[in-house]
């Protein structure tokens, strides 16, 4: 036997196939896209928002939350498959700069209209499930810690975790009396609020 690792291009994701088909199935990525304004100059545009999103999200999913991972991840050929791109020959995906730009451009009209398409695309898959039949739909709304290092902004310490943190507010839904819960929003909260605080707006 032998072994050898002296392949080119190599990639330690290959599971993360199966993200990009089940992307494929929903098309949330796109119908999240869709609703963001692209106000940079068209002419020196190399990556589109779709792709940046994409590129971005599909990161998360295999661990690599940190933007600077753009670094080794751009040529990666598994993610510039994801994205769309010829895993050899394609054109490397976006660095850290553009991703940290990217990110920092969305406004809150954007955020709260890519909340409504996360909420209809879970929707729309449980009416497509049930065959549009479900006799009680509870909807759960319950804060969380997200625990954060050094001087982040808008990080407080909450006495209840005992640590200084996020609270973000999540939603769940359940259909009749199934015992899943199915994630169908997310909203992003200071740890000074108070857990039983909800913005009717939700």
């Amino acid at each position: 036997m032998v072994a050898q690792f002296d392949q080119p291009q190599g990639s330690s994701d290959g599971g993360a196939i199966m993200l990009k088909a089940a992307e494929r199935r929903l098309g949330i990525i796109f119908a999240l896209a869709d609703g963001m304004k692209d106000e940079r100059q068209a002419g020196k545009v190399r990556h589109e928002l779709d792709e940046l999103l994409m590129q971005r999200v599909m990161a998360i999913a295999c661990g690599y939350e940190d933007a600077n991972d753009a670094a080794r991840l751009a040529s990666d050929p598994v993610h510039k498959l994801l994205v769309g791109r010829d895993p050899k020959k394609g054109e490397d995906l976006a660095s850290q700069p553009t991703l940290s730009r990217f990110e920092n451009s969305v406004d809150r009209k954007e955020l709260f209209a890519m909340i409504e398409v996360l909420a209809e695309t879970v929707i729309e898959r449980h009416r497509q499930r049930r065959h549009g039949r479900a006799r009680r739909i509870t909807i759960d709304l319950d804060p969380t810690d997200d625990p954060t290092h050094g001087q982040q902004q808008l990080s407080f310490f909450n006495g209840h975790y005992d640590s200084y943190c996020y609270l973000p507010m999540v939603g769940f839904l359940t259909f009749n009396h199934e015992p899943e819960q199915y994630l169908v929003t997310a909203v992003l909260r200071a740890a000074m609020r108070r857990g039983r605080w909800v913005r009717w707006g939700f």
